[in-house]
């Protein structure tokens, strides 16, 4: 930990999970964030429910992968922060980004810790990518008594459109019988249009591709059945995707994941008029070709986003050109003004009889998760971050 000095330092390396990561932290929170491509993982919330780790990490970490395995699937773990995201296998102008942009997949440069304000620790480093000139600035930061992560990307230099989002991957405890689904409510949901994955190459998935949906717990499946998209894990031995996309509203949308008998529940919070939709990904042991190898199982990443499902950057400007108006795909970078991102994300001890978030309430610097069960939690933090400029 760094000593109480608002000088910058330069925060420790060590190995985690086969992969070089800065390591920074304060009581509550124990963070750790790889070089390669600024992932954040594993996290360990101090809470007085005891300690949570509510990030998944990659089975292979400490492999050795097949020569051109792309960089990202080497690091795979926690959260990460995408420009462009998506898979970008179509160039857009020249430009051929790798999987989720490069500030999820280069090594990040100039880590530094500093000590903002009283009780506050953040974690920073820059990224100059080489597809598209221009700065990316990531801030973490954790603040005392807190068990939330406040997070920042800047964007600098960059002209024209980019898709982009956090890809946050979450684990099902093992001691668990579920996570309850809930996010806020969506306009628009629809399953990935094209077959998520192949047979052909040993891939497998169940929903139907292309079907629109209203509510998360009736989506169709291939076999013309419903499922329930809300409680996982679910569906085991498939992969499969989503996109919802959240109804304009004054208050910052929220994405949750809830444990009840493990005993927290995860949240994000954002501004949905830079990140408009919910990606879900639901990743139940559905692909075995390598490094897979059917072994990613009880993970289900939630990922708030501006993007055409996980395409890239080419398919989210032609589908944003379609209708911009309804479902927003990309955000429209000037070298004139930086674009920020901000990002909330934490975790809060729940009771057992706290199901489903069916609402989200918000008040001076706190907010009040509400069960469908009727059950609440109240819970620190400021929201007014999400807002807030450089």
């Amino acid at each position: 930990m760094p000593k109480s000095s608002r000088n910058p330092r330069i925060p420790q390396v060590e190995t985690v999970e086969g992969a070089p990561s800065w390591r920074f932290g304060n009581d509550q929170i124990d963070a750790c964030v790889t070089l390669q491509g600024g992932h954040l993982a594993p996290v360990t919330f101090r809470t007085p429910a005891g300690e949570i780790q509510p990030f998944s990490i990659a089975p292979w970490g400490t492999e050795s992968l097949a020569p051109g395995t792309p960089d990202l699937l080497k690091t795979l773990r926690g959260d990460f922060f995408c420009a462009p995201f998506g898979g970008n296998g179509t160039p857009w102008r020249g430009e051929a980004h790798p999987p989720h942009g490069e500030t999820a997949s280069a090594v990040w440069q100039s880590p530094r810790l500093s000590l903002p304000a009283e009780g506050r620790l953040r974690f920073e480093a820059d990224l100059a990518p080489t597809v598209r000139a221009g700065r990316v600035s990531k801030s973490i930061e954790v603040r005392d008594g807190e068990t939330n992560l406040y997070l920042r990307h800047t964007l600098s230099g960059f002209a024209g459109p980019m898709s982009l989002g956090h890809h946050a991957m979450l684990k099902c405890p093992a001691t668990s019988s579920g996570g309850h689904i809930g996010l806020s409510p969506f306009k628009s949901g629809r399953v990935l249009p094209d077959p998520f994955e192949s047979p052909v190459v040993g891939g497998y998935s169940t929903l139907k591709p292309g079907a629109t949906f209203q509510n998360l717990q009736h989506v169709p499946l291939l076999d013309g059945s419903d499922t329930d998209l809300s409680r996982y894990p679910a569906r085991e031995g498939f992969d499969d995707l989503v996109m919802v996309t959240t109804k304009p509203r004054p208050t910052p949308a929220w994405s949750t994941l809830a444990f009840p008998d493990a005993g927290y529940l995860w949240f994000s919070l954002r501004d949905s008029n830079v990140l408009a939709s919910t990606i879900l990904w639901f990743s139940n042991g559905g692909r075995h070709y390598a490094p897979w190898n059917g072994r990613h199982r009880g993970v289900i990443g939630i990922e708030d986003v501006t993007s055409h499902f996980h395409y890239g950057l080419a398919e989210s400007v032609e589908n944003h050109a379609k209708a911009p108006a309804k479902i927003p795909t990309i955000q429209r970078l000037s070298r004139r003004k930086p674009k920020v991102v901000n990002y909330l994300m934490g975790v809060v001890p729940i009771s057992p009889d706290f199901d489903r978030v069916k609402t989200v309430r918000f008040g001076d610097r706190q907010v009040t998760f509400v069960a469908e069960s009727g059950s609440k939690v109240h819970h620190s933090v400021d929201h007014t971050f999400l807002t807030a400029s450089i």
